[in-house]
């Protein structure tokens, strides 16, 4: 049996049905967008299962990760072997030489390779997922993917978007790309920084500013560019705190002259191309970090149990039994996102832009914690390097390398701050389109899927108005922001979590939100033997979900009619508005999480023990965030932020020695000739065929 072909891309986001993350902020949760098929939801084709397996054995048997480690460099053989394997080309299309396998069998060849070593994954997913085979797909033409994408099986891509002075915010971009009508040819000027991939890459996909002109209105815009061409140089391979072997690079365009024919889209269409390409993309990272986390489970399981003190293994102390519930739950919650979005997205009907965005957002930041309390929980060991402990004569078990490799997941691919502040913009104009009748389809939709989980309130109309929802906060009960009226809200006042500080008692969330949870009840928490159902606690849960959605619906309504058009009288309210965006995380990982636990079965019931226990800790972290929507030290921090930048405490910073080395904060990168020899890496062999096509079933074998 062949694995299917990857289907290319079709109706656009605006075509396809809202995903779950848009239903969940307009407080209508239904679960239904989350189920897979019936069956094993971990089971993949024959075709999928046999590459995963050369994978595994290629990484187990021809990587060493140590070296890699020390080198600060993945191999030339690795990488070759990576070729040979397919694994540059395992969504591409058969008809371009690529595997054609799913969306599922990629990430979890990433699960595979960055457990292996960081670099590798990284590798795989920067050429794949935002390097040039994505922006291809979704809009390049008939020619140029005949022309680009074959050669995408064994050549390496890189996506040149970020400068100096960007960040996340891609306007201040300086790269220009001027048209020469003379040759039909745009010639490409400036800096780009941090390229991931940049310095072994062979194709570039670099965004550049057009000014606007007889060309056309001009704008940002998309350009493949040949590594090799003349005026292209790798100027520095630059080095952080961890991804070591990471080919992360600055690279200088001169006058490079590129062919119109090489542009991508319509000039202007630029920060869309890069921002479609990152919707599959960001679904990388949640697999890195659910790989991640399901790898601590393992080191937890079996370091806690071989570690006694005080006369018992330590995983038997309270303390450390805390640590390693929360780890495996944590697990269990990340692997549940990326297998139900995955699943989504691969069915191309629904758009799961913001699904994406909060998995990427969720999972970056509890894998951060993962990793942390796993360093914890190895103590001394935790912070001392493999190599170290090898050396002494013990198991090298790389914690500390996680807690370096991981950590980046909060800034790359957009960092939490502004991931939080974007979802926030999206959802408020998702209120206001529904608020004004813009967009009725999802509350259409919403309306006719009839009943959720304990949702006897919401049944029927699809006007937020006649439902109680999503309107006035004040009318429907909902908390209030003090900022807007100028005082603190009683959370016990209008039904919410109570925050234990302020009502000097421990408070159950479960009790507070209303929800008979057995354990609230004084009863087992594990399978209900009289349903007969080891998932029965899990409907607690999902009704826990669909109240708590109700609630931040309001707050977002709230703030949807407070602000300007523009998103005028915002800036004061990240915090805030970040809070609600991390409350609706916790609520999909939730959900992802008990929907999948049903799928998964099992006679011990062991997948409803995950979800339970990742769902119990999650309501605790949603209780304090709720809390703090009323109360918080959001205007004094402002204040204090204030005044440190002002200089009125500089005299706090007095009594330390400063080692920065000095120079500009941001390096003013001028365009220019390069004043040295490129360092790009070429790591294709001389006389590789540039349209070699790897098996996706037989043997694997070096394509001479």
């Amino acid at each position: 049996m062949t694995a299917r072909e990857t289907p290319e891309p079709g109706a656009p986001a605006g075509a396809r049905r809202p995903g779950f993350a848009t239903a969940l902020f307009l407080g209508r949760p239904e679960t239904d967008p989350l189920t897979g098929p019936a069956g094993d939801p971990r089971r993949l084709q024959p075709a999928e299962e046999r590459f995963l397996a050369r994978l595994r054995d290629f990484c187990e048997k021809e990587v060493d990760s140590a070296a890699i480690e020390r080198a600060d460099r993945v191999p030339d053989e690795v990488v070759e072997g990576l070729k040979d394997l397919g694994a540059l080309a395992i969504r591409l299309p058969r008809r371009y030489g690529g595997l054609g396998l799913s969306t599922h069998c990629y990430l979890r060849a990433l699960m595979l390779t960055s457990t292996t070593h960081p670099a590798l994954s990284e590798l795989l997913a920067a050429h794949q997922a935002i390097g040039l085979v994505q922006p291809l797909l979704l809009f390049g033409t008939d020619e140029q993917k005949r022309a680009f994408l074959p050669r995408c099986v064994r050549e390496i891509s890189a996506f040149a978007l970020t400068e100096a002075d960007i960040g996340n915010d891609p306007f201040r971009m300086h790269t220009t790309a001027v048209y020469d009508p003379a040759s039909d040819s745009y010639v490409l000027d400036g800096v780009k920084t941090w390229t991931t991939n940049g310095v072994v890459a062979d194709l570039l996909v670099v965004m550049a500013v057009v000014p606007a002109g007889a060309s056309g209105a001009g704008g940002m815009t998309a350009f493949v560019v040949e590594a090799d061409a003349p005026g292209v140089t790798v100027e520095r391979r630059n080095s952080f705190l961890g991804l070591r072997g990471l080919e992360n690079g600055c690279v200088r365009l001169h006058r490079v002259v590129v062919p119109a024919g090489n542009r991508i889209g319509a000039e202007g269409e630029g920060l869309a191309i890069a921002l479609a390409a990152q919707d599959t993309g960001r679904l990388s990272l949640p697999a890195v970090s659910a790989a991640a986390a399901k790898w601590s489970v393992r080191i937890a399981r079996q370091w806690s149990a071989a570690r006694v003190q005080f006369g018992r293994p330590i995983a038997r102390h309270d303390a450390v039994a805390g640590k390693v519930s929360f780890i495996a739950a944590t697990a269990f919650a990340l692997e549940a996102l990326v297998e139900v979005i995955a699943r989504r997205a691969a069915a191309g009907d629904t758009d799961t832009r913001l699904d994406a965005e909060l998995a990427k957002l969720f999972a970056s930041e509890q894998t951060w914690v993962v990793a942390d309390e796993l360093v914890q929980l190895r103590g001394g060991r935790g912070y001392e390097t493999a190599e170290s402990a090898v050396a002494r004569g013990e198991r090298g078990v790389p914690v500390e390398q996680l807690l370096r490799d991981v950590r980046v997941g909060r800034i790359f691919d957009g960092s939490s701050e502004a991931l939080r502040a974007f979802l926030a913009h999206d959802l408020i104009e998702a209120h206001r389109a529904a608020a004004s009748g813009r967009d009725t389809g999802l509350w259409q939709q919403t309306a006719d899927a009839g009943t959720s989980p304990g949702a006897e309130e919401t049944e029927g109309t699809a006007d937020p108005a006649a439902v109680g929802e999503a309107v006035d906060r004040v009318a429907v009960g909902e908390a209030v922001d003090p900022v807007a009226v100028g005082e603190a809200v009683d959370p016990v006042a209008v039904g919410e979590a109570v925050d234990p500080v302020a009502v000097g008692e421990a408070v159950d969330p479960v009790a507070v939100g209303k929800v008979p949870h057995p354990a609230a009840a004084g009863k087992s928490a594990g399978p209900d033997a009289s349903a007969g159902r080891h998932d029965a606690v899990l409907d607690d849960h999902l009704e826990f979900v669909t109240r708590t959605s109700r609630r931040i619906a309001g707050e977002l309504a709230a703030v949807a009619a407070e602000s300007g058009p523009e998103g005028e009288g915002l800036d004061g309210r990240q915090r805030f508005l970040g809070r609600i965006v991390d409350v609706g995380a916790e609520l999909y990982a939730m959900s992802a999480s008990c929907v999948y636990a049903r799928a998964l079965g099992g006679a011990d019931g062991s997948p409803a023990e995950l979800a339970d226990a990742f769902c119990r800790q999650a309501r605790l972290r949603v209780a304090e965030s709720l809390a703090r929507l009323g109360e918080n030290t959001d205007a004094a921090d402002r204040a204090v932020t204030g005044h440190v930048l002002d200089g009125r405490y500089t005299w706090l910073e007095e009594g330390v020695v400063d080692v920065s080395v000095d120079g500009p904060w941001i390096a003013e990168q001028r365009p220019g000739p390069a004043t040295g020899p490129s360092l790009r890496r070429v790591i294709r062999p001389a006389g590789t065929p540039k349209t070699a096509r790897p098996s996706s079933d037989d043997t694997t074998r070096r394509i001479p």
